[in-house]
């Protein structure tokens, strides 16, 4: 199964509103479950440099089937996934990128959001992926 356009733009929308409600603009990119980009939206004035970002934290999520904070984790000096953000053509392992889920709980994409703290751009990631689920 995999995100549909409108559900993409559902989720793009969605997170689009939480950035405006917390003062920030946001590279917003969705990604189906074979991390196709879907749809992608770069806010007014938000940070070119987080174009790709954005587009990598969504494929980094659904690669692995978990938010890129998590992998960040394991990620460390010493973790058992240590420098895995130097695989894939170039990972993100840092919040951001969060999975989107059908009503069944199924896997049909992911978000990834970048253009402020990493804490915001999981803010509005996670808003726009709760907007499907």
């Amino acid at each position: 199964m995999n995100v549909t356009l409108e559900q993409a733009q559902t989720i793009i929308a969605a997170a689009q509103a939480k950035a405006v409600e917390i003062n920030t603009k946001m590279n917003i990119a969705v990604v189906d479950s074979g991390t196709n980009l879907v749809a992608f939206a770069h806010m007014d004035d938000a940070w070119l440099g987080s174009i790709d970002i954005s587009q990598k934290k969504a494929r980094t999520a659904r690669y692995f089937n978990m938010p890129t904070g998590e992998i960040g984790k394991l990620s460390q000096p010493g973790g058992p996934l240590y420098n895995i953000e130097h695989s894939n053509g170039g990972l993100i392992s840092f919040p951001g990128g969060v999975l989107v889920k059908n009503g069944n709980g199924d896997i049909i994409g992911a978000v990834g959001v970048s253009g402020d703290s990493v804490e915001n751009d999981h803010i509005v990631a996670q808003a726009g992926a709760d907007a499907v689920s």
